[in-house]
């Protein structure tokens, strides 16, 4: 698989829903070959795991250009499909983090609507749509489909009131749909009953966030989920088993 093109479509045909893709949360080289070697088909890097792989705190304490140099890495030892947590967007313009994505060879995007440089502000759900709308229109003007996952914090934030968020999460993420998303992103953790409302009755595949150690893709699947992804719980879970290994060695 050499074309970016042929790797973006490949990454937009493993969303099914009920059929749920994994894409294992890596952050190096050695994590995304470790990945590969397990047998999945697509890799996703979290910017948090990116940003303690090397020394940088989440909620964009790095910058675009770091996050770009491990990108590149991981882009270059592996041949799947890559998609980026780019956070925010890093106060750049859309067409500054398509054409860094691209050049780093990855195929697809998560987009957050915390506004981390501006006081971890909420964007209204249209500005968050046009700033979605602007990747889509970069991407087609890059010529390769970029893969865009639209990620509300909603859930995380619990912002507003709790008997109204699902509705305001999926008139939120419909927008983003509507602008040009490929998939749509409530991250957080939700009832069985949450998660059926928002694979149901949002238009677009649905990406939930995993466990590793739980066997949880079948339930995630009756769900009708598309993608499943670990944000920062791989490294967490490696980490500590890490420090099991060596505290014998104490």
């Amino acid at each position: 698989m050499t074309s970016l093109e042929g790797k973006a479509k490949a990454l937009l045909e493993l969303h099914r829903p009920g059929d749920p893709v994994v894409l294992p949360t890596v952050w190096d080289a050695w994590s995304a070959n470790t990945a590969v070697a397990a047998g999945f088909s697509g890799l996703t890097l979290g910017s948090h795991p990116v940003a303690d792989s090397i020394g940088r705190p989440d909620g964009e304490g790095m910058t675009f250009a770091e996050l770009l140099s491990q990108v590149g890495k991981v882009t270059g030892a592996v041949d799947v499909p890559v998609s980026v947590d780019i956070e925010s967007g890093y106060g750049l313009e859309p067409i500054q983090l398509i054409d860094g994505l691209v050049g780093a060879g990855a195929v697809g995007l998560n987009i957050e609507d915390t506004v981390h440089s501006e006081g971890k502000r909420l964007r209204a759900a249209s500005e968050h749509a046009d700033f979605v709308r602007g990747l889509r229109e970069a991407a087609d003007a890059a010529g390769v489909h970029v893969v865009v996952n639209a990620r509300t914090d909603l859930f995380l934030r619990a912002d507003g009131d709790d008997a109204d968020r699902v509705d305001r999460a999926i008139a939120r993420l419909t927008l983003a749909a509507e602008a040009g998303a490929d998939v749509l992103y409530p991250v957080g953790r939700h009832s069985d009953a949450d998660m059926r409302r928002l694979t149901e009755e949002l238009p677009l595949p649905v990406n939930a966030i995993g466990q590793p150690g739980t066997p949880a893709k079948d339930h995630f699947a009756e769900l009708g989920v598309a993608r499943i992804s670990f944000g920062p719980f791989l490294q967490a879970a490696l980490g500590a088993e890490a420090g099991d290994l060596l505290a014998a060695w104490r």
